[in-house]
């Protein structure tokens, strides 16, 4: 329960970093806006359009007497639909992330800059192209392992009662521990610590890592919510990540709030 506690004041200490740093917080945000017009898209299409897809999907329900096709096709319209909208909160952060990497990567560098007591950032070292292809290599393979957890837990929901209490409860852990990954993952990834190496470290603090990502997840299911906590969350995992490899850490100076300037996230693009 400590633990807990201590990832959900990683995940406010985000936001209030962000709040005090106003640029970073502002050029965060586009990367959001981008990644939630296409996944509203996608989900308005869904709406419009599910339900004919499953009566289409479902022919065998034709001869059925009434009102069974209706109830049988509008239940499966609300799973899918249901089904999209956990999987747009698994995969928002993901495609958030691989969209606005060179944001996300100037923010939290200045993150630990401002955190370090030498006030040095790890770095890299790799080109902005290799760096993308590592993100989204790794994002592709949380997706693939987040698509089994929803498939597993949408065949769960079908038990009587527990799918109904239990298993929406495992969904939004299951939520929270890959939304902490793909989002600690901007800092590790500079420390040069694998994905299978990042999946292990954090299963060692699972509780910490609930108690940051799992709230997170519930606030990502309000329209827009997402779009304006993306800044504050990056800047939280950041964090984070400082406590998961043991790395000192000591408040930062909000007398730099505005730095680096725009220009600085410019030449991080192209070195």
């Amino acid at each position: 329960m400590r633990d807990l506690g201590a990832g959900f004041t990683y995940l406010l200490k985000g936001q209030r970093w962000v709040a005090a740093h106003g640029k970073q917080y502002g050029f965060g945000l586009l990367p959001g806006l981008m990644t939630l017009v296409l996944y509203m898209a996608a989900l308005v299409g869904l709406a419009l359009w599910g339900e004919d897809a499953v009566t289409w999907a479902t022919p065998f329900a034709d001869n059925w007497s009434s009102p069974w096709p209706a109830l049988f096709r509008g239940f499966l319209t609300a799973v899918l639909f249901a089904l999209a909208l956990l999987l747009a909160v698994l995969t928002f952060t993901a495609v958030t992330l691989l969209i606005g990497q060179p944001f996300y990567e100037n923010l939290s560098e200045k993150v630990d800059r401002d955190v370090d007591p030498n006030g040095t950032a790890p770095a890299s070292g790799l080109p902005l192209w290799r760096e993308l292809w590592i993100s989204a290599r790794d994002s592709l393979r949380i997706v693939v392992r987040a698509l089994l957890w929803g498939v597993l837990l949408f065949a769960l929901g079908f038990i009587p009662l527990v799918g109904q209490t239990v298993v929406p409860v495992i969904g939004f852990f299951v939520t929270g521990f890959f939304l902490t990954e793909e989002l600690t993952a901007v800092a590790l990834q500079r420390r040069g610590v694998e994905l299978r190496a990042r999946l292990t470290l954090l299963r060692s603090r699972k509780t910490l890592v609930w108690g940051f990502g799992t709230p997170l997840g519930l606030a990502f299911l309000v329209p827009f919510v997402a779009v304006f906590l993306m800044p504050g969350a990056v800047a939280g995992a950041t964090l984070l990540a400082r406590e998961l490899l043991g790395e000192e850490t000591e408040e930062g100076d909000d007398d730099t709030a505005d730095d680096p300037e725009p220009e600085d996230v410019t030449q991080r693009s192209w070195r």
